[in-house]
């Protein structure tokens, strides 16, 4: 017991939650700093400043031959990144990929992916890889003591802390990733874009976001996209760093009556595109599109054909459409989120991050020339002790020969360093020639006038900025091109309604008196002829299209909708609509409407009241309805009637009576909802019978039990009246109303005596 008590004394003795919380803190700023976020000087993770490292190790330049990039990942993993080969090829490929970077970095041979699927590549076995050209930009000042050294994770050897870049590679190519408790979302920006802002910058360091913006309007996809984010909400992302999104659309064009995509927005797949178009043309969503093909191939990487149903369809608004409802539209996170030159994560403003790169830029020519000027002076001080030599040769030979100790002796007799000293022993026999003397005083000269102006421009920052200047346009011009966004202010893509998408069929809404809906193509379907359940039979059908408002009205004056398209065939028996729709105890649908928004209808109840509506406003979103005829106590629903031209027709109106009253459908007021104005006037328990629509000059038949009364036009000024009087009495025998159905005015005549006995069927 007194050994483990001993043992656990040599030991720190720490509180779970002060050990945890330091863990954790630690591994959060080893991702933040080593893994997931990109330095404002070189614009690399740790992982992708490795690989390109590495790769200049094994002399895989761009004008070398490729290596495996097994190897690559191989040098990579066992030198400096000790973590899995997976996840450093994964970021090896990302850099070679044409449709990710806008400059990429390695330079692929083999399957690298594809647009389609990113993740596609080959195993690193099989493919080979060397650097491209944009990465000389990154690494040709390397060797030229312009960063600083540390050692890899196991101290036999060193890699770079950075790399020297000469071009702001932060913004150059982009990047995302997540960190703990935070993540960067950095766009691809145009490299000469970029360079002009700089140079802006440094002409004018007091330049503001909105001056740079004129520079660097917005970013600059690989995929050649429109960018239609508006330049004011982009100068906003640009002046905080983030906040908002950026907004890219595919790029489109006519071709012989099709749509051919030849751009789409960044990382987006094009079989991915061509599926959520698909999919919508399975369900039926889309009818306005025939066809669909996919046309890439070498030449044109991306080209999908979309072929509209006819020349009649509005391309512009079905573009609309998949751009609001697929991926031909995509925004994405801006978060400038990067370390900074003090070791920092932070979010940094456009204005900030160039300003901050060019003085870390600035700071790497300076240490660039003055390495160059140390190499100038310990050159110049060779050279002097060996035109000493040459001055002196043959007492310098004489040293050589004779003492025991020459390198002393040459460094005591002619005020020698150690370093030029051991540069007169380095001589060889052929370079005491007497033009060897000359060759040193015009290598003196050379180096001496370099001195000269090295001196000269470490001495002046206006001079030093001047040649980080030349350097920033010479660059730009090597490795830059123009911009393949372009920036275009678009409207706000809207997908098109339901009703607009939808095939605009002739159909027949059919509704039982159980409740049971379905809809049958056509016009002028026998409704009363359709299978129907045991007990149950037709209530009432309505004709329309597919395409057009569908309106149920219920038995306690709510209103209630449904998309006409998606009902049942009429070849089944339909479907509850209470399944549908979340209906009262006591409510029962009596009554379908069918038509434009627009139609008008005559909504009464058998009290006696009722009003125009509009059947737009009897739509609702509502699965419960809303409330739309206003009922007396007691009072139910008379079926609607279609009133196409209200200031010509004439409403018809019977009583449980007997009496008929025609008025002008004028008279009645348009409402949204209501109780509405009084049709008839009525006694006591009387109610109305029936209701219809009359056109000019038409008769109206008159229902009684199997007997039918027609009353000729000319008649029916006898019952003509002022809305709400008590109208007048039917003839004997017709006191019992049923049913009131017009007749049109082709079909009017003159009755004989057996039109008033003739049968007839209620309406």
């Amino acid at each position: 017991m007194s050994e483990v008590t001993e043992l656990a004394s040599e030991h720190e003795k720490l509180p779970l939650h002060v050990f945890a919380e330091k863990a954790y803190r630690d591994y959060s700023m080893y991702v933040v700093l080593d893994r997931a976020l990109p330095h404002i000087a070189d614009g690399l993770k740790p992982v992708q400043r490795r690989i390109v490292y590495a790769m200049r190790e094994l002399s895989l330049g761009p004008n070398a031959k490729p290596k495996k990039s097994a190897r690559t990942v191989g040098d990579v993993i066992g030198k400096y990144h000790p973590h899995g080969d997976s996840a450093c090829y994964e970021a090896m490929v990302v850099m070679a990929q044409g449709f990710a970077y806008r400059y990429p970095l390695v330079d692929g041979h083999g399957n690298w992916g594809s647009p389609d699927d990113p993740k596609s590549f080959a195993a690193m076995r099989y493919t080979e890889a060397k650097l491209a050209p944009y990465a000389q930009s990154l690494l040709s000042e390397l060797d030229q003591g312009t960063v600083d050294w540390a050692d890899n994770f196991d101290g036999s050897m060193q890699e770079p802390v950075l790399l020297p870049a000469r071009l702001p590679n932060i913004l150059v190519n982009g990047t995302t990733g997540i960190a703990v408790g935070m993540a960067t979302d950095i766009p691809p920006h145009n490299l000469r874009e970029l360079v002009s802002a700089c140079l802006h910058l440094l002409e004018n360091p007091d330049a503001d976001t909105a001056a740079l913006c004129e520079h660097v309007p917005a970013p600059d996809f690989p995929t050649g996209c429109e960018i239609i984010t508006p330049p004011a909400e982009m100068r906003k992302l640009y002046e905080h760093g983030g906040g908002g999104q950026l907004r890219a659309r595919a790029r489109w064009e006519r071709e012989d009556g099709n749509i051919v995509v030849s751009h789409l927005p960044h990382q987006v797949s094009p079989a991915r595109v061509l599926e959520q178009i698909a999919e919508q043309m399975r369900a039926k969503k889309l009818p306005l599109v025939e066809d669909l093909r996919d046309e890439s191939d070498h030449d044109n990487p991306v080209r999908l054909v979309i072929v509209p149903r006819s020349n009649r369809v509005d391309v512009e608004s079905l573009m609309a459409h998949l751009f609001a409802t697929t991926d031909l539209e995509r925004s994405y996170r801006v978060n400038l989120n990067m370390i900074g030159v003090d070791g920092r994560p932070q979010v940094k403003g456009l204005r900030t991050i160039l300003g901050e790169w060019l003085e870390w830029r600035e700071g790497v020519l300076k240490r660039r020339l003055e390495h160059r000027l140390e190499k100038v002076l310990a050159r110049l001080h060779v050279l002097e002790g060996l035109l000493t030599a040459f001055l002196n040769i043959d007492e310098v030979i004489r040293i050589i020969r004779f003492e025991d100790e020459p390198k002393q002796a040459l460094m005591a007799r002619f005020e020698l360093s150690d370093r030029q000293a051991e540069a007169i022993l380095e001589l060889k026999l052929r370079h005491l020639q007497k033009l060897e003397e000359m060759k040193i005083r015009g290598e003196q000269d050379e180096l001496e006038a370099e001195r000269k102006a090295l001196e000269k421009r470490l001495g002046s920052r206006k001079s030093l900025r001047a040649l980080l200047a030349d350097e920033l346009r010479a660059d730009g011009e090597a490795y830059g091109d123009e911009r393949r966004c372009p920036i275009v202010e678009r409207a706000q893509a809207q997908a098109l309604d339901a009703t607009e998408v939808m095939p605009s069929e002739n159909i027949t809404v059919v509704l039982s008196k159980a409740g049971w809906i379905r809809a049958a193509k056509g016009h002028g379907v026998d409704a009363a002829n359709l299978s129907y359940r045991s007990g149950d039979g037709l209530l009432r059908t309505a004709e329309g299209r597919s395409n057009q408002t569908l309106i149920l009205l219920g038995s306690q004056g709510r209103s209630y909708q449904l998309p006409a398209h998606s009902l049942p065939s009429a070849r089944s028996q339909g479907e509850p609509v209470s399944g549908r729709l979340d209906l009262g105890d006591r409510e029962r649908i009596s009554d379908v409407l069918l038509g434009e928004a627009e139609a008008r209808f005559v909504l009464a109840s058998d009290a006696g009241y009722g009003f125009i509506a509009r059947l737009g406003e009897l739509a609702t979103r509502q699965k419960a309805g809303k409330a739309c005829l206003t009922l007396p106590e007691g009072a139910g629903v008379l079926p609607a009637r279609p009133l196409p031209r209200r200031e010509e027709q004439l409403l018809a109106v019977a009583s449980t009576a007997g009496r008929l009253l025609v008025f002008a459908a004028a008279d009645l007021p348009e409402l949204a909802r209501g109780k509405g104005n009084k049709l008839i006037g009525l006694r006591g328990e009387e109610r109305v019978a029936a209701m219809a629509v009359l056109d000019p000059g038409a008769a109206l038949e008159v229902f009684s039990g199997k007997r039918s009364y027609k009353v000729k036009p000319a008649d029916l000024e006898s019952f003509r009246g002022n809305r709400g009087s008590r109208g007048r009495t039917l003839p004997r025998g017709f006191q019992r109303v049923e049913a009131l159905q017009p007749v049109p005015v082709a079909a009017t005549g003159t009755p004989d005596g057996d039109d008033a006995a003739g049968s007839g069927n209620p309406a």
